[in-house]
C-alpha cells in the first residue's frame, strides 16, 4: 500500500481543487477512503467555512466500508473545536486503521497536534506525500496563518516592451481574449481584486467574474485604493448586479460628505494611515484586509499601484500576460514610482514559468513560496 500513497494523494488533490477559490479562510482539502484492496470507496472535499471538512464528506461517503481502511487526506487532521468538530474524532469513531497526511497544519500552537492524537490512539500515521503540491494548492492559507496577511498577486496585461496602455490615460486591453479568460478563472478563485482608482476614473472597470460555460462563478472582493474619495457613485464597482462587495480605502481626512455618499451607494468606507506621496498605506490595507479574512488578493494596477506594490516588497506572485506587440514611448509602463540602482539591489523572480495562451503569452512567476 506504501508504493501508492503518491497515487492516491494525487486523488485526494484532485477533490481539494473543487474547493479551490471557495473555502477562505479556511485552506481547500481533499479526502479519499480506500481499502487494502486498493478500491476507493469514499471522497470528499471542503466546501466552504463553516462546513464539515473533507475528512467527514469523505467518511460519510464511505460508510461502513471506512472501518479498517485508510485515508489519504491533503492537510493534517484537525485535533481542535472551531466551528465544526474536530476531524480526528471524526476518524476514530469510523474505524481507520491508517492516515496518510499530505501536509501539517501550518497554524501555529496546531502544527503535528492531528497527527500526534491519532498515533496516541493506535492510528498508523504517515506524512508528507506530495507536501509539495498540497503546500502549493494553499499558498495563500498558508501565508494568513503564519503572518495575518493576504497572498498578493500582481496581474497585468502588457506589450513586449512592457506597456500596458496604449495612450496615457486611454481605456482598453493590450492583449487577447485567452488572456482575459484566464484572468476572469483567477478571479474566480481570489478572495479580493484591488485598484487604484485612477484605474476606475479611466477604464470604469466592472471587476467581476465572467466565464462562459461554468455552472458557477463568483465575484471577489472590490478593493479600490482612493486616497481622497475621488471615486464617483456612479461608478460601475458600485452600479451593477453582484453578490460582492466594494471597498473603497481612503485617507484619515478624506472629504466626510464623500464618504457618506460612497456609502449610500453601496459601499465600505476604511480610513487608513497615509503611506508615501500622500497614498494608502499599502501594508496597512493588507493587514485590514487580512484581519477581515481576506486570504488573498489580486492586484491588477494600474502603474502606480504595481510601483508602489513592488516597492514594498509586497509581491508573492506575478502574472504578466505578453501580447506580441510592441506600443512604443507614447503607452504607459507595467510600473511607476519604482526603480532599483542594479542587479543586486532587485527582487529576483525565482521559480517561474511560461504557457503560450493563443498569440500572447504568460510569465508565471514567484517572490516567495
Amino acid at each position: 500500500m506504501q508504493r501508492d500513497d503518491a497515487y492516491y494523494m494525487g486523488l485526494a488533490l484532485d477533490e481539494a481543487r473543487k474547493g479551490e477559490g471557495r473555502t477562505s479562510p479556511n485552506p481547500a482539502v481533499g479526502a479519499i477512503v480506500v481499502r487494502d484492496d486498493g478500491t476507493t470507496v469514499g471522497r470528499g472535499y471542503h466546501r466552504q467555512a463553516g462546513t464539515p471538512h473533507a475528512e467527514v464528506h469523505a467518511l460519510r461517503d464511505a460508510d461502513e466500508q471506512a472501518r479498517g481502511a485508510t485515508l489519504y487526506v491533503t492537510l493534517e487532521p484537525c485535533n481542535h473545536t472551531g466551528r465544526t468538530g474536530p476531524c480526528t474524532e471524526a476518524v476514530l469513531r469510523a474505524g481507520i486503521k491508517t492516515v496518510v497526511v499530505g501536509m501539517a497544519d501550518p497554524n501555529p500552537g496546531v502544527t503535528g497536534g492531528g497527527s500526534d492524537y491519532l498515533r496516541s490512539r493506535g492510528v498508523e500515521v504517515r506524512s508528507g506525500v506530495l507536501e509539495a503540491q498540497c503546500r502549493e494548492l494553499n499558498r495563500p492559507f498558508l501565508k494568513h496563518s503564519t503572518t495575518g496577511l493576504p497572498w498578493v498577486i500582481m496581474k497585468a496585461g502588457l506589450s513586449l516592451d512592457g506597456r500596458i496602455t496604449f495612450r496615457p490615460g486611454q481605456a482598453g486591453t493590450v492583449t487577447g481574449p485567452q488572456a482575459g479568460r484566464y484572468t476572469h478563472g483567477v478571479r474566480n478563485r481570489v478572495d479580493a481584486i484591488l485598484v487604484g482608482v485612477e484605474t476606475v476614473l479611466i477604464d470604469d472597470p466592472s471587476l467581476t467574474t465572467r466565464l462562459a460555460g461554468l455552472e458557477e462563478t463568483r465575484d471577489p472582493l472590490r478593493v479600490i485604493l482612493d486616497s481622497n474619495l475621488r471615486l464617483p457613485v456612479s461608478a460601475r464597482v458600485l452600479c451593477q448586479h453582484s453578490a460582492a462587495a466594494t471597498w473603497v480605502c481612503c485617507g484619515l481626512s478624506a472629504p466626510l460628505d464623500r464618504e457618506e455618499a460612497l456609502i449610500q451607494a453601496g459601499a465600505r468606507v476604511l480610513r487608513l494611515p497615509l503611506g508615501g506621496e500622500g497614498r494608502v498605506d499599502l501594508e496597512a490595507t493588507l493587514r485590514v484586509l487580512g484581519r477581515e479574512s481576506v486570504t488573498s488578493v489580486l492586484v491588477e494596477g494600474g502603474a502606480t499601484v504595481h510601483g508602489a506594490f513592488l516597492g514594498q516588497d509586497l509581491v508573492d506572485e506575478l502574472l504578466l500576460f505578453y501580447a506580441p506587440i510592441v506600443i512604443g514611448d507614447q503607452g504607459t509602463p507595467l510600473v511607476r514610482g519604482y526603480g532599483v540602482a542594479e542587479r543586486a539591489a532587485a527582487p529576483v523572480v525565482r521559480r517561474f514559468s511560461v504557457q503560450q495562451l493563443d498569440e500572447d503569452f504568460l510569465f508565471r512567476g514567484f517572490f516567495r513560496d
